[in-house]
């Protein structure tokens, strides 16, 4: 498939600015207007709550909130009844470690982690293993920003209850074989849970979750063209069914008595209250849009950006790149560090140019500090990234250089 305006006049935005240059997708993608749409026909046509009314709107949105869930989990390769609307990929490993965590992780457990993880995949756990007395282990990294295999099975034990790992990272763009990770992990411990932070990987690529041979996986919905406050965690119907609820409140009971509650089956008992309808038929409208081009052609389009930036930034020798230099390993995101040079400086001039990337430690200051670097300046691309844009941050680069000099 060809990547050129078409696909960037699906984009409102490029009509509002015309000259922006958006290279911040890992931190939220632009939005098109066929999901823009999908969320104001909710509100404009049938913005009623669901599960509550028989009459017509009010089916209507119940059967559309449905039918979203129902094309994720198509895209997913797995089925319904596994996909938990949640807010984000946050809130989706909070709710495991809220729910699953507390009920099976015990003092002199062990939670194994790496150092590339998000914030969320890494406080989370730390969180939950100070507060149950468990071994909270750190994997590192090779040299080319690939997780240390050798040490995380090393590290896999009959103690370990949980090993929690990013796709791909959301820094060093490293793409993590999970699959081939899962099948190793479970052949020391078989009762050891796996969950997987995805939001950095089923936007990019096909990822069939169902397949990978991993318990839980949380991904969010604006990384992938959907709107905020919308996101996904799969779990295993079998842990779901035995997890106690995360939240309590409406529809997701089944019977409520004087001494005692009844819950629905999942997903429903994981959805308290009045959830975001909006946010997922908007997810809803995006998947069917990623579906349209193909998640093939969405990765090879990425694929080709990174091999491209990838060898433009090594001509420049002041610019440090972190992670492989191998764009088949990792993902459409080149964090960098240039000496001297502040990245928010970076960010900074690059912005007055009408350019948008992303300055800092990008919520993984484990990471940074592991490499001895404060920060770093990222740019990250998505199918509506074109090489013209490349060229325009590349060039600004330059000029940034020469000015710090």
């Amino acid at each position: 498939m060809k990547f050129d305006n078409s696909i960037r006049n699906d984009f409102p935005i490029f009509k509002h600015q015309p000259n922006l240059v958006y290279l911040d997708s890992t931190a939220s993608t632009l939005k098109p207007q066929q999901v823009i749409d999908a969320v104001n026909e909710y509100y404009q046509e049938y913005s009623a709550n669901i599960f509550r009314g028989i009459y017509d709107i009010s089916e209507k949105a119940t059967a559309a909130y449905e039918d979203a869930r129902k094309k994720i989990a198509e895209f997913m390769r797995v089925i319904p009844d596994e996909v938990v609307f949640v807010r984000n990929a946050t809130e989706g490993i909070n709710l495991v470690a809220s729910s699953w965590g507390d009920a099976n992780i015990h003092q002199g457990d062990e939670i194994v982690t790496t150092i590339m993880e998000h914030h969320a995949n890494f406080v989370t756990w730390q969180a939950l293993a100070t507060k149950k007395q468990a071994k909270f282990i750190v994997i590192d990294l090779n040299q080319d920003g690939t997780i240390d295999q050798k040490e995380l099975l090393d590290s896999v034990s009959n103690k370990t209850k949980l090993v929690a790992l990013a796709h791909v990272s959301n820094v060093l763009g490293t793409i993590n074989p999970i699959k081939e990770l899962a099948q190793k992990i479970k052949a020391k411990n078989p009762n050891c849970v796996i969950l997987v932070d995805g939001a950095q990987a089923v936007p990019h690529m096909p990822v069939a979750v169902g397949s990978l041979g991993v318990d839980f996986y949380a991904f969010s919905g604006h990384k992938m063209l959907g709107p905020t406050g919308i996101g996904v965690l799969w779990g295993r119907f079998n842990l779901l069914d035995v997890m106690t609820p995360y939240q309590y409140g409406g529809e997701m009971i089944e019977a409520v008595y004087k001494d005692h509650t009844r819950y629905k089956r999942p997903p429903h008992k994981f959805e308290a209250g009045t959830p975001h309808i909006a946010g997922s038929l908007g997810l809803g409208a995006a998947v069917d849009y990623l579906a349209q081009i193909g998640m093939e052609n969405v990765r090879s389009h990425e694929q080709d950006l990174t091999t491209y930036a990838l060898e433009k930034l090594a001509k420049i020798e002041q610019i440090s790149i972190l992670g492989s230099k191998n764009s088949s390993i990792r993902g459409g995101v080149i964090s960098f560090t240039i000496p001297k040079i502040h990245p928010h400086d970076i960010a900074q001039v690059l912005s007055s140019n009408n350019i948008c990337i992303r300055s800092g430690h990008h919520c993984a200051m484990p990471l940074h500090t592991y490499f001895d670097i404060p920060a770093s300046a990222r740019m990250s691309f998505y199918i509506y990234t074109s090489r013209a844009d490349i060229d325009v941050c590349i060039q600004s680069l330059q000029r940034a250089i020469s000015r710090f000099s």
